[in-house]
């Protein structure tokens, strides 16, 4: 039977500790009971556990000075109240001490499972993002700062170390903010030439006539040329020459010098188009585009943002003498809900904003910009097609599950309502939700007084709408 966590349950009525064992060993939970707080804490004291439900009213230790034990044993340990004595003082002391919620007597079945579920969902993502966090630095430092764990990024990873050691030209493309001169460093950092010159070019402000003698100087080390797109046409043709015969003549001399520099550059443009329409030449894209590495979009790796968000904390928190910061689950939703169309860079301006404002450790919605906090209207995608082509049933299949994702939203995860909305059949919308695994999930009320459905895929774009989109790969 599939585990859902470990669980301590504190209570010092009999028939309560058997309720809640058989509610939650039914559910998949392993289960540890103690009578009493001092029993509680010497079982949390020799077992590790996902969560503690834990009575208030006690005779001996009681609930909130359990609470405060189980503190000291394990700080991030989420521990759910439970009592019969419903009060807002008792609530209060127990939210101040740290309890992750608070349950009265008498409870539904569901309503417990409920938050234990969110409670054990966050103890999971705290342990990962210690682990993630450990050994950030590392990836740091070999990736050139580049925050990633997604599928999509893990894929540009392996792409780096896989062409950083040979000397062929590398063309990275993709949306502007998306971190490109970052994979070019990268690149550099993992290869033969580490010890050598990086040169950054922006290829707009290059004149003709010092391409060669300012460049091509550094002896075997790197050139990014950063929006290669903007070249002239001139300057273009020089740089072709260089790059074909591995050697020039500098301005007025009469010696031929060899170049051994390894050329990555970088566009947010669609070259292949640019080429058509006589703005880039056909020999230069060619012999740019060896190898390939296109670097997606924020909004296609969206289950990297609570990573980058944490990184941009830490970074902006160490910077402005703030330690201990953190986004509360409302504002980490606004995060993840956003298409950020400025991508990572965009990001990192936000949370940097949010420290510089913030006065309490906790950043809430109310220092996330209004562009931010806006729902986006809704607007059918716009299709570049690359030169390679690309997959329509791929591109159907991914539109249909965000369509869906998007409509259960606005029904509030009603899925009845949302085959309404959809003008299908509510048995068809119940077979693509299985279909596409659209996974529900629970998220707090305005109120932030309960718990409500709510349904996201995995990629986490619970509230994602579509915008112009290009799929262009240059």
């Amino acid at each position: 039977m599939r585990r859902n966590g470990s669980v301590l349950v504190v209570d010092d009525e009999e028939i309560m500790r058997e309720i809640l064992e058989a509610l939650l060993t039914r559910e998949g939970y392993d289960v540890k009971l103690a009578s009493t707080g001092s029993e509680g804490i010497d079982l949390a004291k020799t077992l590790p556990f996902d969560a503690a439900i834990v009575d208030i009213m006690m005779p001996g230790l009681d609930g909130i000075a359990t609470l405060d034990e189980l503190k000291k044993i394990d700080d991030d340990l989420p521990v759910l109240m439970i009592t019969a004595f419903a009060s807002v003082e008792n609530a209060i002391a127990a939210m101040k001490r740290g309890a992750f919620d608070y349950i009265t007597k008498p409870f539904k079945n569901d309503e417990v499972l409920v938050v234990l579920q969110n409670a054990v969902e966050r103890r999971r993502l705290l342990a990962e993002n210690t682990a993630l966090r450990q050994n950030l630095q590392a990836q740091s430092q070999r990736f050139s700062g580049i925050i990633g764990r997604s599928p999509r990024m893990k894929q540009v990873f392996d792409l780096i170390i896989q062409a950083a050691p040979s000397r062929s030209t590398i063309l990275i493309t993709g949306e502007s903010g998306t971190g490109k001169e970052l994979v070019a460093r990268a690149i550099h950092t993992n290869s033969p030439r580490a010890d050598r010159a990086f040169v950054t070019v922006n290829s707009g402000n290059l004149p003709p006539d010092l391409l060669e003698s300012t460049l091509f100087g550094h002896d075997k080390g790197s050139i990014f040329f950063d929006e290669i797109g903007n070249i002239p046409l001139e300057t273009q043709a020089k740089l072709l020459r260089v790059m074909q015969e591995r050697e020039f003549m500098r301005l007025g001399g009469m010696e031929t010098i060899r170049v051994d520099a390894r050329i990555i550059a970088a566009t947010n443009c669609n070259l292949h188009q640019m080429m058509e329409e006589g703005r880039f030449r056909e020999d230069l894209y060619y012999r740019l585009h060896v190898i390939s590495i296109y670097l997606p979009p924020l909004r296609e790796r969206k289950e990297d943002i609570p990573l980058l968000a944490q990184h941009f904390l830490e970074k902006y928190g160490r910077e402005n003498n703030r330690t201990g910061l953190e986004l509360t689950p409302d504002a980490f939703d606004l995060m993840t809900d956003y298409d950020w169309p400025g991508n990572v860079r965009e990001l990192e301006n936000v949370i940097e904003r949010a420290v510089v404002l913030t006065s309490v450790p906790r950043i809430g919605t109310d220092l996330i910009p209004e562009h931010v906090r806006k729902t986006p209207t809704f607007q059918m995608p716009q299709f570049v097609v690359p030169p390679e082509g690309i997959s329509f049933k791929d591109v159907i299949t991914d539109f249909e599950k965000r369509l869906i994702e998007s409509t259960l939203e606005a029904a509030g995860g009603v899925q009845k309502r949302a085959a309404e909305l959809l003008h299908i059949k509510p048995t068809t919308l119940n077979e693509m939700i299985k279909r596409y695994d659209i996974r529900p999930r629970r998220k707090k009320n305005g109120s932030g007084n309960g718990e409500e459905p709510e349904t996201a895929g995995a990629h986490g774009g619970s509230r994602h709408t579509y915008s112009t989109t290009e799929l262009s790969r240059d």
